[in-house]
């Protein structure tokens, strides 16, 4: 197979979001779940802090979360605790021995995923499946933003109209860096952008991602032609003057809209550039390391 054929990440962006104006995401009521404690590794993490931003939850990844369920025993003993749910788009790798642990520890389990047919499934007292597109291996576009949509309430229709008639920086091609400014309220998603970072350039494209609060704790002491900050609102400190793009959002814009914003930028980026992810993806999926406890590679397509 030719994976210089593989979709861009804006692509896939447009892909998802004509994918869920057509399907319904589940209805799942996340004020049904009494302080849960939530687990997620990489974007999963990421989500987990989007959904539970505004309800009262404890939100742990794969390197904290034994010593989390060791430091909650006493609630999880007297039931103040009462259910973990597990984050994980594949139900395989580190949800597997999350969901074991959290049902040893007295916790009922439920496990949001789009693999109904996942070994964490199998293992959890409730499954809620989230329908996605096969996509190129790490993207996790329709995965995780299926997942926010079914808590924002954002309508897909809407957002890929708006973002698809965002008229592009004639200089983006230029810069070599860029950097995101993000409205606070929307902070956990700069993870998610840096995340993309690594998985698409690696370490020739620099690419940061901060919400404005962030961003002020010095993280443009030095500056440079060379980089871009395009931010979603006015912004006066951050990045040479004129290498400042805004970009108002609107009203209505929740997690949904901005992360797919941001991912539909980062992916004209990457059309801009060499196919650094294109090159070295069917490598590093055949040679890089194993899901913990499996012995297959990664599927390029996922």
């Amino acid at each position: 197979m030719n994976y210089h054929n593989l979709p861009n990440l804006d692509e896939s962006v447009v892909r998802a979001l004509d994918f869920f104006s057509k399907n319904k995401v589940p209805q799942f009521n996340y004020q049904d779940f009494s302080f849960p404690l939530v687990v997620g590794s990489g974007n999963a993490f990421n989500t987990a802090q989007i959904i539970f931003a505004d309800r009262p939850a404890i939100i742990s990844h794969e390197s904290n979360f034994q010593k989390i369920l060791i430091a909650y025993q006493k609630l999880i003993k007297n039931k103040t605790i009462k259910r973990a749910i597990i984050i994980s788009a594949s139900g395989e790798k580190d949800s597997i021995w999350e969901t074991r642990l959290a049902k040893k520890s007295g916790l009922k389990t439920t496990l949001l995923t789009c693999n109904a047919d996942s070994s964490a499934a199998k293992l959890a007292d409730q499954v809620i499946v989230y329908k996605k597109l096969p996509e190129p291996y790490t993207y996790n576009v329709s995965t995780y933003l299926g997942i926010i949509l079914s808590t924002s309430g954002e309508k897909a229709q809407n957002i890929k109209n708006n973002i698809t008639k965002l008229k592009l920086s004639k200089d983006l091609k230029k810069f070599t860096s860029y950097s995101f400014i993000l409205p606070d309220e929307f902070a956990a998603l700069a993870p998610m952008l840096e995340i993309k970072r690594n998985e698409l350039f690696g370490p020739y494209v620099s690419l940061r991602a901060f919400s404005f609060g962030e961003a002020r704790h010095a993280k443009f002491i030095n500056n440079s032609d060379k980089e871009l900050v395009i931010s979603f609102g006015k912004n006066k400190y951050f990045g040479l003057k004129n290498n400042r793009w805004e970009i108002n959002l609107p009203k209505s814009a929740g997690h949904a809209y901005v992360m797919a914003l941001s991912y539909y930028l980062i992916g004209k980026i990457q059309g801009l550039k060499p196919a650094y992810f294109k090159k070295n993806i069917a490598t590093f999926c055949k040679n890089g390391p194993r899901a913990y406890g499996q012995s297959k590679p990664f599927r390029v397509i996922v």
